[in-house]
């Protein structure tokens, strides 16, 4: 490229124009010292990371995934269904959280569940948007090994915008961002002094982009999936090909990666319920990677810390669903009545506060006293036993 008697001749690499000079905007926005995004740089995409500081990382990654492999085995079929359909549920409750959007857990439990063929009580009717969701996360999860192409994608962006409205905004669905969406920033703070935290290339960029994003994602890489997996949604988040929903699709596409080496039918730990936990460290890990070098080793490290948080959430999980089972084994001989078994297994899902029989009475809307008779009556057959901690009302807990 040439430039116009330009002394910061330097500085030629970062402009995509034949020519530039003084005037040119990305020129001075270097002399004032900005910082550009990674897009922007000489040689994007070649990203670098340091694969000796992952190493040991990636191997308790590896070794927290092999423990709850090896908990989840001893589980029965059913046992093992509701761990997932308790970790799809709260993945798909996660990663529309962190976007702003809260949905309906009923309702979201009830659309998986009806796909997994899980029988749970009182179903509950789902959302167009709810129902979009739960089948891109289950398309990412069952088809990981078909590949993931432009088409693909639009139809999972359309599926996440069924009525063609974000909020209400109406938006382009099912394609890729044009023109007419404007620059894509992603801004906090109020109208009017607003902070641009990152700005996705331009849309005339985008096809070329997504094209070889796509192209590298099918190739075959020696790379650890885990390690795909945090390139992958960084390399797409940046690229924001989408109006509206670029979070979430990167997320779908990171357990896509890791899917496809998982070689397993079931998901028992949740990456978006983590990266929800820690929102405001992986906003600011990835707008320092975006605004950063190619070398994206400090993303990367944060990325797999992050998976191995997930599943040790997942091998507590899993923990408590096997003291669940184990729960109904060892009392396969009790009679009890419905109102039991209804708040037993609402407070072995776990509840805030302790049991007690006012808690009791309006789980299973009957009387004080119809609740500590049926409190009595599990406690006369060994189920529970009243707490010793004290407090200013009797509460009871699990026997054994």
């Amino acid at each position: 490229m040439e430039v116009c008697g330009d002394p910061y001749a330097n500085l030629r690499t970062f402009c995509g124009d034949k020519f530039a000079c003084l005037h040119c905007p990305r020129i001075l926005r270097v002399m004032r010292g900005e910082n550009f995004y990674i897009w922007q740089l000489a040689r994007w995409p070649e990203f670098r990371f340091d694969s000796a500081r992952l190493a040991p990382m990636l191997a308790r990654v590896h070794e927290a995934r092999g423990r709850l492999l090896a908990r989840l085995d001893l589980l029965g079929l059913a046992q093992r269904d509701e761990a997932t359909l308790a970790c799809l549920t709260e993945d798909a409750l996660r990663t529309s959280e962190i976007e702003g959007e809260q949905l309906a857990e009923d309702s979201v439990r009830s659309s998986f569940a009806r796909r997994l063929g899980i029988e749970i009580a009182k179903p509950k009717a789902a959302s167009r948007s709810v129902e979009g969701l739960v089948e891109v996360l289950l398309d990412a999860l069952w088809k990981s090994k078909s590949p993931l192409d432009e088409q693909r994608l639009c139809s999972w962006h359309a599926a996440l915008f069924p009525t063609g409205f974000s909020g209400l905004s109406r938006i382009e669905v099912g394609k890729w961002r044009t023109k007419a969406t404007g620059p894509m920033r992603v801004l906090s703070g109020p109208h009017g002094r607003q902070k641009v935290h990152f700005e996705a290339p331009p849309p005339k960029r985008v096809k070329r982009e997504m094209a070889l994003f796509l192209a590298w994602l099918e190739q075959e890489v020696a790379a650890d999936p885990i390690v795909h997996s945090g390139l992958a949604h960084l390399w797409f988040v940046t690229i924001h090909p989408f109006s509206d929903g670029n979070g979430r699709i990167a997320r779908a596409i990171g357990d896509l990666v890791i899917a496809r080496t998982d070689g397993q039918a079931g998901r028992f730990y949740s990456v978006s319920s983590q990266i929800a936990a820690e929102r405001q460290n992986y906003y600011d890990t990835l707008e320092r990677t975006q605004r950063g070098t190619l070398d994206i080793s400090d993303w990367l490290a944060w990325y797999i810390a992050c998976v191995e948080r997930a599943i040790e959430r997942g091998l507590a999980s899993a923990a408590e669903v096997s003291l669940r089972s184990a729960f109904w084994t060892r009392h396969a001989g009790v009679a009890f009545n419905t109102r039991q078994v209804r708040v037993l297994r609402r407070f072995l899902l776990g509840f805030e506060g302790n049991l007690t029989a006012a808690k009791w009475a309006k789980l299973s809307k009957c009387s004080g006293d119809t609740a500590l008779r049926d409190l009595n009556d599990l406690i006369e057959k060994g189920v529970l036993r009243r707490s010793d901690r004290g407090g200013r009302s009797t509460s009871y807990e699990i026997s054994d």
